[in-house]
C-alpha cells in the first residue's frame, strides 16, 4: 500500500505540470490582458487600478505621451498614441518583458515554494485574498455536504427498501427535479419568495453576517450566521442531494439481492438487523468513500453561482472575478491550489476505501 501511495504522489507532479502548462498556454492566446485593461481604463474608465499598477503616481505625465518620432506598438488595443517607454514600463510591471517560457518556469518555481505573489489590481498578496475568502467557501462546502448526506443516505435506504412502492415513486419525482434544475435557479426562486422579492422578506439577501456582527453575543452570532445560511444552503442542497440519493439506493439494492442477505434472513434475523447489521457497511462503501470528493466539488465549483447570487465573498467568486479582470496571479494560484487539493482528495478517497473495507488492496495495481 505504501508503494501505491508513493506512486500516486509521484504522479501528482506531472499532472500538476500539465494542468498549469495547458492553462498558461491558453492564457497567452486569450484576447485582452492586464496591459489592455490598464490601457482601457486610461480611456476614461479608471477605478484606481492604474495608480496602483504604476506605483501610485496617479498622473503619468510625460511617461504616457508619445515620444518624438514614434508611438507605442499597436499590438495592444488602445496603445496608439502612447509612449513606447510607458508600454514597456507596463509590460515590466506585469512581468511580460520576459519570454513566455521564462515566465512559466519562474511561476512553477514560486508555486513549488507556495509563493503566489501579489494581485495585479489589488494592493494585497494572493495568499491574503485566499485567506479572506476561505471561511465562506468552507462554510458552504462543509454544511452543504453534511446536509446533503444527512438527507440522501436515509432517503436512499428507504427508497431501496420500498423499491417500486408509492414512496419510491413520488420521491423519485423530487429527486429528478433536484437533479435537473440547477442550484442557482433554486437560489433565484428562494430570493423571490423569501428575501424581499414579490412575497416575503424572511431572510437576508446577501452576506453571511449582519452589520455589527462583532458586537453580538455568542448565541446571537450563531443564530445570525444560521439565519444568513438558510437560503444559500437550501439552494445548494436541493441541487446536490439527488446524486447521493440515487447512489445510495442503487448500492443498497445491489447488496440486498446478494446471497449473504438471503442467508441472514433465513437465520431469523430481523429486517432491521439484516439491513443495518449486514448490508449497511458494504452498501455504504462507495457513498462514504466519495465524501471527500463531494466536499471538494461543493467547496470549489458547486457554489460559484450561489456565491454570486447571494453576494458571498468565497473562493469561487474570487476566481471568477480574477478571470474576468485578467488578474493572472489570482487565476493561476487558485487553479494550482484547487488542482493540488483535488489530486490529494482522490488519493484520500482510495485510502478511505481501504479503511472501510480492508479486503481492498491497491498494491495489486503495481503491475
Amino acid at each position: 500500500m505504501l508503494g501505491y501511495v508513493l506512486r500516486r504522489i509521484g504522479l501528482m507532479i506531472p499532472t500538476l505540470f500539465g494542468i498549469m502548462l495547458i492553462t498558461f498556454t491558453i492564457v497567452q492566446f486569450a484576447p485582452g490582458g492586464p496591459v489592455e485593461r490598464v490601457l482601457a481604463q486610461m480611456q476614461g474608465q479608471g477605478d484606481g487600478t492604474l495608480s496602483r499598477v504604476t506605483g501610485g503616481t496617479g498622473d503619468l505625465g510625460s511617461a504616457s505621451r508619445p515620444a518624438s518620432g514614434g508611438e507605442a506598438s499597436s499590438r495592444y488595443r488602445g496603445a496608439q498614441g502612447l509612449s513606447p517607454d510607458f508600454i514597456a514600463k507596463l509590460e515590466k510591471q506585469f512581468g511580460f518583458d520576459k519570454p513566455a517560457p521564462e515566465r512559466f518556469a519562474k511561476m512553477l518555481w514560486d508555486y513549488v515554494r507556495f509563493d503566489f505573489g501579489r494581485s495585479y489590481f489589488r494592493d494585497v498578496t494572493v495568499v491574503e485574498l485566499i485567506r479572506e475568502r476561505l471561511p465562506v467557501s468552507i462554510s458552504l462546502g462543509l454544511w452543504m455536504t453534511l446536509l446533503s448526506y444527512a438527507i440522501s443516505i436515509p432517503l436512499g435506504i428507504r427508497k431501496a427498501v420500498s423499491d417500486g412502492a408509492r414512496f419510491d415513486r413520488w420521491t423519485s419525482f423530487v429527486v429528478i427535479v433536484g437533479y435537473s434544475v440547477p442550484g442557482f435557479m433554486f437560489g433565484l426562486m428562494l430570493i423571490i419568495l423569501f428575501s424581499g422579492g414579490s412575497f416575503f422578506q424572511w431572510f437576508p439577501l446577501r452576506g453571511l453576517t449582519s452589520e455589527g456582527w462583532e458586537t453580538f453575543t455568542t448565541w446571537h452570532k450563531v443564530t445570525d450566521y444560521a439565519w444568513h445560511m438558510v437560503l444559500p444552503l437550501t439552494a445548494l442542497v436541493i441541487g446536490a442531494f439527488a446524486t447521493s440519493t440515487l447512489l445510495t439506493k442503487n448500492s443498497f439494492l445491489d447488496e440486498i439481492r446478494k446471497q449473504y442477505v438471503l442467508t441472514a434472513r433465513m437465520k431469523g434475523n430481523s429486517e432491521r438487523r439484516v439491513l443495518y447489521g449486514h448490508v449497511f457497511r458494504n452498501a455504504m462503501l462507495i457513498v462514504i468513500a466519495g465524501f471527500p470528493g463531494a466536499f471538494i466539488s461543493a467547496f470549489f465549483t458547486g457554489s460559484l453561482l450561489i456565491e454570486t447570487i447571494f453576494s458571498l465573498d468565497g473562493l469561487g467568486e474570487l476566481s471568477f472575478r480574477a478571470i474576468v479582470g485578467r488578474d493572472y496571479p489570482v487565476v493561476f494560484a487558485t487553479l494550482y491550489i484547487f488542482s493540488l487539493l483535488g489530486l490529494a482528495v482522490n488519493l484520500l478517497s482510495d485510502l478511505i476505501y481501504v479503511w472501510i473495507d480492508p479486503r481492498i488492496d491497491f498494491s495489486a495495481r503495481a503491475t
